[in-house]
């Protein structure tokens, strides 16, 4: 059977609707890189977990670039939401509100390794598509807000690119066990104390 035809009979199998397999593609996408990190998803292997033909994937992403944006959006989504709530109103003071989102952002990539290494590996992804970096940009334009009202006059874009850098080598290291080794710590948190302070200088009564 071509693959014309096994997409047609996989479409049946998924309710008739391009988006039934198109979500579904995803969503074993999605847990595929909880389960086995970003390497392991390869169409065939989405394909064979959604079990569909292994042509079906490409009438919906025709590239495995596209496949892994759609992939990588749930994880930008996912953090989205948990900023927003951790933010609240927006009530408490940008370095309170930094605090709290940093430790979220810690939080999300050590809780979703597969997928936090997945998201920001943007010489993978496609950007562009569907709107991924619609999705990443306002995130990153969220910390550089905090950033210049906790600290007013400095570049804010630069210190807040500084930052994420920091969050994200604490996170890798952290990971690697590396951090835990080096400090004998096991929490991040002083880690988290120390990078906001060097970003943003200490806490005023502290």
């Amino acid at each position: 059977m071509s693959d014309h035809g096994n997409n047609e009979h996989d479409a049946a199998r998924h309710g008739n609707h391009p988006k039934g397999l198109r979500e579904r593609l995803v969503d074993v996408g999605v847990e595929l890189v909880a389960a086995e990190g970003s390497q392991a998803l390869t169409l065939r292997e989405i394909a064979r977990r959604a079990g569909v033909s292994h042509g079906a994937p490409r009438r919906w992403f025709p590239t495995h670039l596209e496949l892994l944006s759609a992939i990588a959006r749930r994880g930008f989504d996912e953090l989205a939401e948990r900023a927003a709530a951790a933010i609240g109103d927006g009530g408490e003071s940008p370095r309170a509100q930094l605090t709290v989102l940093t430790r979220v952002y810690l939080e999300f990539a050590l809780g979703n390794r597969g997928m936090y290494e997945l998201m920001f590996r943007h010489d993978l992804l496609e950007s562009g598509y569907l709107g991924l970096r619609d999705t990443s940009l306002p995130l990153f334009g969220v910390l550089v807000d905090l950033v210049g009202r906790a600290r007013p006059g400095a570049d804010a874009r630069t210190v807040a690119a500084s930052l994420w850098a920091n969050l994200h080598g604490i996170a890798q290291l952290w990971c690697w066990g590396s951090l835990q080794l080096a400090t004998g710590a096991d929490d991040f948190t002083p880690l988290l104390r120390t990078a906001l302070d060097a970003h943003l200088g200490p806490e005023s009564g502290r």
